[in-house]
């Protein structure tokens, strides 16, 4: 029975397909979350690209059959301050070795981003590849590891170290307030204009 539900976990990995959020910044520069592709008229940037490149590096320490398992089913742990089954799942995924990506989930932005990939906003989310993990089950986040092909006992290089954890959306810097506008001042005499009355032979009334 457990090969039949190991078989019928790896198909369900293997055949589903990967979701990714996009930060949406409209014409009107308005910011909109969608798990659909951008239309061409807007500025668009996948969530949490930010850290993309960190996790490569951390991955390139690894052994090579191990590293081979997180190219094709990479782990992400999306959690948020406070959650006592977010710290245990960590806990799960580092006694093991498992090399992955953490998300925090702690402003608007972040949980409409998160419902956005997952449907709710319930934590904590693992992902394994493309198959997601809806609350803490040390049983149920084994199997998934297991039949992704995770070892069982940690097999990552001495001083290895896993990218620190970010923000499921990055951060936009609020816009700069501008200056109040100084009050006008009372042109002095000296720079009060002077009308000029154009000369009659300067139809035109150029001014010099």
């Amino acid at each position: 029975m457990r090969p039949l539900i190991a078989l019928s976990l790896l198909g369900l990995v293997l055949s589903a397909q990967a979701q990714g959020v996009y930060r949406i910044v409209g014409p009107d520069g308005k910011v909109t979350f969608s798990d659909q592709p951008p239309p061409a008229n807007t500025s668009a940037q996948p969530v949490g690209s930010a850290t993309r490149g960190s996790a490569a590096s951390a991955n390139a320490q690894l052994p090579f059959e191990l590293r081979q398992i997180v190219n094709r089913f990479p782990v992400t742990l999306y959690a948020g301050p406070d959650c006592a089954p977010c710290n245990s799942g960590r806990s799960l995924l580092e006694s093991r070795g498992i090399p992955f990506t953490e998300k925090t989930v702690t402003t608007a932005n972040d949980a409409e981003a998160l419902k956005r990939l997952s449907g709710d906003s319930s934590l904590p989310l693992l992902t394994v590849g493309s198959q997601q993990i809806k609350g803490y089950s040390s049983t149920e986040w084994s199997r998934y590891l297991d039949v992704a092909g995770y070892p069982m006992k940690s097999a990552l290089p001495p001083g290895y170290r896993r990218p620190a954890a970010s923000a499921l959306v990055d951060a936009v810097a609020a816009p700069t307030p501008s200056s109040p506008a100084a009050p006008a001042q009372a042109a002095s005499p000296a720079e009060v204009p002077v009308p000029v009355t154009p000369p009659s032979n300067n139809p035109a009334g150029i001014r010099f």
